[in-house]
């Protein structure tokens, strides 16, 4: 079963407006990742989710309850709101992940 893992970088919060992990977690979405289609293809609702911050070395893990295209990013990608159930914070393990240029993976 494939499992989402999606990035909130510290670093865009205030850069570029973007949410951080800890609202991410509270809220239980994640606003704007831009997934390509190959990899939206791949997943389903009620695979694994991985959220993280590699800055702080937070990570917390729930299940995909849906994904919500928005709007396309500039370079043709659809951005998808995902929202997540089940959200538990647990040990940060996620060092290794390589995450794409648009701080998402399926691994």
């Amino acid at each position: 079963m494939p499992t989402l893992v999606i990035h909130a970088p510290h670093s865009e919060v205030r850069h570029n407006r973007k949410q951080s992990f800890l609202r991410t977690f509270k809220t239980g979405t994640g606003d704007g990742y831009a997934i390509s289609s190959g990899l939206f293809q791949q997943l389903s609702p009620g695979d694994p989710v991985i959220v993280i911050c590699k800055v702080h070395q937070q990570q917390a893990s729930g299940k995909i309850q849906k994904l919500v295209p928005t709007v396309k990013a500039g370079n043709g990608i659809q951005r998808y709101d995902v929202i997540m159930d089940d959200l538990k914070l647990v040990t940060f393990d996620s060092a290794n992940v390589r995450l794409n240029r648009n701080g998402v993976a399926v691994i």
